[in-house]
């Protein structure tokens, strides 16, 4: 059940000022700034052309950059395991999670199901993605409004994260690690393993966030910057299709992991009756940059909390199923010791002819740090997507910008974006 946080009482800040409308400000001589799309504060290639008056915006108009990267497009010339190396780069904050999602739409599509292990393996890595995702989110927030060492204080966990992944999938940044039915490959050791996530979710992330806590919730400059600052309600919230944590902060009660299960979210998970993980949904009513970013920081707590209750019940057995051979890799002694094997490698691998995907439309959609991270793939029986289309939550989380920051002044687009969390490589597919 979803609860609600509550703002700092430390401070009586005086917001009635702050939210003006472009139609209340001089409508004499304005200016145009540029704001990017080289701009430090943009964190990468995007461009706000900001309309000002005196110090005041009186109309933002977002655009969606210049990185080019025609990720859509490569769907079209790439077979259903090569494409994680894709949706990987699409939000390099949270590279695992994209792999997660994309593998779980196409394995839906063919009808897949997987084994325990792999269910909690990838119920334990989608959170630690979040909490990835989150630690450099609420860090650069804090460092654009001057807050460096809350930025050290979260990104210095990303480091142990960083390492996990490494020891995973033999990449630190884009694992790639996901294929259709499970894996890359089996964890090399399950209790190295565990000793790497308990280090993270017991040591590091609880100190980190016990620090920045400190740093900031009662501080009076970051309070000021923040409350009150680019508020949107509940119902202006449903309106522009906002999910995800920038939702929630809005009133929102709503989050896939709950509403619509999947992988240990769901009940009977393993298929002998086991019920689904326990977490709370952090949710705050103000919709203002301080609380998106209270919500996020809610949230890795409850992350912390699913992996708590999954790092202990890794199940045994094999990590990819083989239910099906027309769809899943073999395992690397069956490639060696035998012609079945051998041959559902070759076809898979090396020729056009493994994957047979059902003609068929899907689209599927899982609850990542940023919100609803969705995929709609046409299949059309051959061995890659006829089409392939995003749903990118920061791409729909953009769109509010505009509307965010008019009335407020210069300074406080720098907190307004940051709080948006937007990823360029989700805006300009």
């Amino acid at each position: 059940m979803a609860y609600t946080l509550k703002p700092d009482e430390g401070f009586g800040v005086d917001v009635d000022n702050v939210n003006y409308l472009k139609d209340h400000l001089d409508t004499g001589d304005r200016w145009t700034l540029n704001f990017g799309p080289q701009h430090p504060a943009t964190h990468t290639t995007l461009r706000l052309v900001l309309e000002l008056d005196g110090e005041r915006i009186a109309r933002c108009t977002p655009h969606i950059g210049y990185l080019h990267s025609g990720f859509e497009k490569l769907a079209e010339h790439h077979d259903y395991n090569q494409y994680v190396t894709v949706v990987s780069r699409m939000n390099y904050l949270s590279p695992i999670s994209n792999d997660i999602a994309w593998h779980g739409t196409v394995e839906r599509l063919f009808g897949v199901d997987l084994t325990p292990r792999c269910k909690v393996l990838r119920t334990i890595m989608a959170e630690i993605g979040r909490i990835q995702d989150h630690l450099l989110c609420t860090g650069a927030a804090a460092l654009d409004l001057g807050a460096f060492t809350g930025f050290l204080y979260l990104f210095n966990v990303r480091e142990k994260i960083y390492d996990l992944c490494d020891y995973i999938a033999g990449q630190r940044f884009h694992p790639d690690w996901t294929r259709v039915g499970g894996t890359f490959r089996e964890i090399p050791d399950d209790e190295t393993f565990r000793k790497m996530v308990r280090n993270i979710i017991d040591k590091e992330v609880p100190q980190a966030l016990r620090d920045v806590e400190n740093l900031v919730y009662r501080n009076r400059i970051f309070i000021d910057r923040t409350a009150g600052i680019g508020a949107i309600d509940r119902d202006e919230a449903v309106a522009w299709s906002l999910s995800g944590p920038i939702a929630r902060a809005s009133g929102v009660e709503r989050d896939l992991r709950k509403d619509e299960p999947y992988l240990c979210y769901e009940s009977n998970w393993d298929g002998q009756g086991a019920e689904g993980v326990k977490f709370d949904v952090p949710v705050a009513q103000e919709g203002d940059v301080y609380a998106r970013f209270q919500v996020r920081l809610e949230e890795i707590k409850q992350s912390c909390s699913i992996v708590d209750q999954l790092i202990d019940r890794i199940p045994g057995g094999p990590t990819d199923t083989y239910a099906d051979g027309k769809f899943v890799k073999p395992d690397k002694s069956q490639v060696y010791g035998s012609i079945e094997g051998l041959i559902q490698h070759f076809e898979l691998i090396m020729t056009n002819r493994g994957w047979k995907a059902p003609i068929a439309e899907y689209y599927g959609a899982q609850e990542t740090a940023n919100g609803e991270l969705g995929y709609y793939i046409v299949a059309d029986g051959g061995p890659r997507p006829w089409r392939a289309r995003t749903r990118p939550p920061a791409f729909i989380n953009y769109a509010v910008m505009a509307k965010l920051t008019e009335g407020h002044m210069l300074a406080d687009v720098v907190a307004i974006l940051g709080s948006l969390n937007v990823i360029a490589a989700e805006l300009d597919r």
